[in-house]
């Protein structure tokens, strides 16, 4: 029955004209017209039966290059076709599925492949919208080389290709930040200390005896080991406005999907100079696999997207809970008064405060850009020490970040500020 589901219009037509010439053919008694019936009839079946068993001929692999690709660039997919059995396949036409963001549905025929043979079919898909795509999965439409059948298969495996905001290369600028340790000894600097005071433990399992201490060792009676040396990494963390109403305009060029990239860049940008950074958003803190790398911060980045929260209240409570950042980037759309001064707060003793504000009025209305509240919030954020990066629209982050440099006092007076 699946093969006969799988006729094509000419299948049918070849097999609807069959039976009617055998019903002519049994009426007026003609017997070269009962042939000639049998053999349309059994054309479109014998077809059926063939391309039916071809269902588990191939198997597919899928290579993306590169698994991530920043919006606006292209990413290569290539298909790998194996016929694991010892026929030859017939005509096939290959369709992968890609989602709408990523372009039209590549279609490929494929004539022939021998027994055991490989192809190789590479197409390229490009998104200008951040997010994580499924492609995949793969079907193939087997059809005998008559066109009366065509059968279409489809594979399990998909992949995904993650879309990363854009990352643009930020220029050097001195920020400092709390160092904290990750090491056995967390009081205490070895470096900083003689021979004969480095605070030893037991040996254990696994430890190399290039670091066992003798002097110890004798004095307890047993293999003691010097401590591992204090790992240092200095720690930061990254406010992301995600609030909808805190932004404006729409699509890739909108105050939201600025601000994601302008976060992207400057992570990734940290992340180079050796910041083990997190990520809090108006939502809370997000779960950031590695700390150290730009990866994590990019995936999660990715599928970032607005949310109907009113206030930065959960976000300002996951910086004040953290703790022990020595550095404080804020990416932010239009803030309060209220807002501003709850964030001028988290920045105290050595922390070093940066505050990207987005004047988020250029983006619908340019004459109502640097309004009052935009000024106020960044007048408070400026008194309480704060770093001040001013992002208007269609300016790059890259041409203002230079103002981070600034100490508070002077944000309002230098630079782009």
């Amino acid at each position: 029955m699946t093969g006969l589901r799988a006729l094509t219009t000419r299948g049918r037509s070849f097999l609807a004209s069959g039976l009617a010439a055998l019903a002519c053919a049994f009426f007026i008694g003609e017997h070269d017209l009962l042939r000639v019936g049998v053999l349309v009839v059994s054309l479109p079946l014998i077809a059926a039966v063939v391309v039916a068993r071809t269902r588990y001929r191939l198997s597919c692999a899928r290579r993306l290059d590169p698994p991530r690709a920043e919006v606006g660039s292209e990413a290569s997919v290539t298909l790998r076709l194996e016929n694991v059995t010892r026929l030859p396949t017939g005509l096939l036409m290959i369709e992968d599925t890609v989602p709408y963001a990523l372009g039209a549905r590549p279609r490929f025929v494929l004539d022939r492949v021998e027994p055991r043979g490989v192809r190789e079919i590479e197409y390229r898909v490009r998104s200008d919208l951040r997010g994580r795509f499924p492609i995949g999965p793969l079907s193939i439409r087997i059809s005998d080389p008559f066109g009366l059948v065509e059968l279409t298969r489809s594979f399990t495996v998909s992949d995904t290709l993650v879309v990363t905001p854009q990352v643009v290369a930020l220029p050097h600028v001195r920020l400092s930040g709390e160092w904290t340790g990750g090491g056995d000894s967390r009081t205490r600097s070895v470096a900083a200390a003689g021979d004969d005071d480095i605070a030893p433990r037991e040996y254990r399992q696994g430890d190399d005896l290039r670091r066992v201490h003798w002097r110890s060792t004798a004095r307890y009676g047993e293999l003691m080991v010097r401590r591992e040396e204090q790992q240092w990494q200095s720690r930061g963390a990254l406010l992301l406005d995600t609030r909808r109403h805190a932004h404006r305009g729409e699509g890739p060029r909108s105050s939201f999907e600025v601000a994601v990239s302008a976060a992207a860049s400057i992570g990734v940008h940290l992340a180079h100079e050796g910041l083990g950074l997190r990520l809090v958003t108006d939502q809370g803190a997000e779960h950031l696999t590695d700390t150290g790398q730009s990866w994590s911060l990019l995936d999660t980045l990715a599928v970032a997207r607005t949310s109907s929260a009113r206030s930065l209240e959960y976000g300002v409570t996951a910086l004040r809970q953290g703790g022990g950042d020595g550095l404080i980037v804020a990416v932010l759309g239009g803030v309060t008064l209220e807002e501003a001064q709850s964030l001028a707060r988290l920045r105290h003793g050595n922390v070093t405060g940066v505050a990207v504000l987005l004047d988020v009025a250029g983006w619908d209305r340019p004459e109502l850009a640097d309004g009052r509240e935009y000024r106020a919030a960044q007048a408070v954020l400026a008194g309480a020490g704060w770093r001040i990066v001013r992002l208007p629209a269609g300016v790059p982050i890259a041409d203002v970040w230079p103002d981070a440099a600034q100490r508070g006092r002077f944000a309002l007076t230098g630079g782009g500020s």
